[in-house]
């Protein structure tokens, strides 16, 4: 049996992951309308009637804008925690009772052979969280949007096999750039999102040998682009003598096209 993942959309404009087992099949946030989710099933040759939940990290549209018409669509059951669920209902449309579910933050939820953790992390949402996925050994990580990465995160996160990591901007695109300040000290805070910079710092401490590839995610269109995420993080992991290209490698995620489904 195996722990297999697509990373279907990454970044400012919609986030959706796929995580399946031979049994089992989850999709975490849906940030993207209905009709482009499916699109995204399809081109990894999916199909989300088969689904078994949606997973939801935080109420940011990014990552809910497709959650509820996906939800009623295939008739899935939606997991996320009490203060994420207060602040995303209205943001919904009609859920149906038997269809909502709480996760909360540090809980364990098995569903069959998959074993999903959840862990916070310091963003400005409700209550953000994000998931560790285990079965059989094997350990993949999906942490996007935080502000810094916390020792309590990077405990809970190390040795995965995979990783799926927010490496959101450059920072001296972003602070050169047309947003104004109130959001670049927004992006920049603890509760805003992690540099490229940062991301490989923290990725440095919870690489292990058990570790094979990482993915950047969560990319800013307009403060970062994927060459310069790449390399950066790779000069900073060469530095902390982290064997890059070598032991682990790193990838790209895209906000329009999938990841080809890989097993952890």
């Amino acid at each position: 049996m195996t722990l297999r993942f697509s990373v279907l959309a990454s970044g400012s404009t919609g986030n959706a992951m796929y995580v399946e087992t031979d049994q089992h099949r989850l999709l975490i946030d849906a940030g993207l309308s209905g009709k482009k989710m499916n699109e995204l099933f399809t081109q990894i040759n999916r199909d989300p009637k088969e689904l078994d939940g949606i997973l939801v990290t935080h109420e940011h549209s990014d990552h809910i804008k497709g959650v509820g018409i996906f939800a009623r669509k295939h008739q899935l059951p939606i997991y996320a925690n009490a203060k994420t669920w207060q602040a995303m209902e209205g943001h919904l449309g009609q859920i149906e009772t038997a269809q909502k579910f709480h996760f909360e933050i540090g809980e364990s939820k098995s569903f069959g052979d998959l074993e999903v953790e959840s862990f916070g992390v310091s963003h400005d949402a409700a209550e953000p969280m994000f998931y560790v996925f285990h079965h059989q050994g094997r350990k993949l990580t999906l942490a996007t949007d935080m502000g810094y990465v916390s020792d309590r995160i990077k405990g809970t996160i190390k040795g995965s096999n995979m990783f799926v990591f927010e490496s959101n901007h450059d920072i001296n695109m972003l602070q050169m750039g047309r947003y104004p300040w109130s959001i670049k000290r927004r992006i920049l805070s603890d509760v805003g999102h992690v540099s490229n910079e940062d991301a490989a710092m923290a990725l440095s401490e919870v690489i292990t040998d058990e570790t094979k590839r990482i993915y950047l995610a969560h990319l800013s269109m307009d403060n970062n682009m994927k060459d310069l995420a790449r390399l950066t993080c790779e000069q900073v992991l060469q530095q902390q003598n982290q064997a890059v290209n070598e032991q682990f490698e790193l990838y790209d995620t895209d906000p329009i096209i999938p990841t080809a489904l890989t097993v952890v």
